[in-house]
């Protein structure tokens, strides 16, 4: 059984805590306990929104750094980038090399050039007639020519011709005076006469 107590006691002790007790005071530390957690917690919503805000604009950085690490497909890879470089070089030297074997072409060329502008020069200063007269006698070229018909002409102790020695075809040689009275064209007649037997 409990101890039962005293109803009057009770009161005087409810009493006695009243004067201790301010219910407006209470109130405006509820009150004021209220607008701090309201505070507080529309504080912590920023913070939180804000926080959310800054991982979703690190995670938009990352993924962007992510995709920048990465080659593009349009870059070449390492080992197609150094075959290019190597084929590239290989162009360049047999290029160098043209240019070279080019200029070498081109200088030959040009002293060609020089060569032939010399020659054209000295060709338009000088007389092909008179050149020719001066490297061929006239006169031995027509007894050459002669001799090849089958005519040869005898001269005297004095250089002046007066017998002709006729080969014919069949391969006979006659003598012809040239001053037995006849005249030139009895004497021409008579030498290719003799000339076609």
């Amino acid at each position: 059984m409990s101890p039962s107590i005293d109803i009057h006691e009770a009161i005087k002790a409810i009493q006695d805590v009243l004067p201790l007790m301010d219910p407006e005071d209470d109130y405006r530390s509820i009150l004021a306990t209220k607008q701090t957690v309201i505070e507080s917690d529309a504080k912590r919503r920023k913070e939180l929104k804000e926080s959310h805000e800054q991982l979703k604009a690190l995670s938009k950085a990352l993924e962007a750094a992510r995709i920048s690490s990465k080659r593009p497909s349009a870059v070449p890879s390492a080992e197609a980038h150094a075959a290019l470089v190597n084929e590239l070089d290989r162009s360049r030297l047999s290029l160098m090399k043209a240019i070279s074997d080019t200029e070498g072409m081109v200088a030959t060329k040009e002293a060609e050039l020089a060569r032939l502008k010399e020659e054209a020069r000295r060709l338009e200063e000088s007389d092909p007639a008179l050149d020719h007269e001066k490297e061929l006698d006239s006169t031995a070229l027509r007894l050459q020519l002669y001799k090849g018909l089958g005519f040869e002409p005898l001269a005297d102790k004095n250089g002046v011709i007066t017998k002709m020695l006729v080969r014919s075809r069949s391969g006979d040689i006659h003598t012809v005076d040239l001053n037995d009275g006849r005249s030139e064209q009895e004497i021409r007649e008579h030498l290719w006469q003799l000339a076609s037997s």
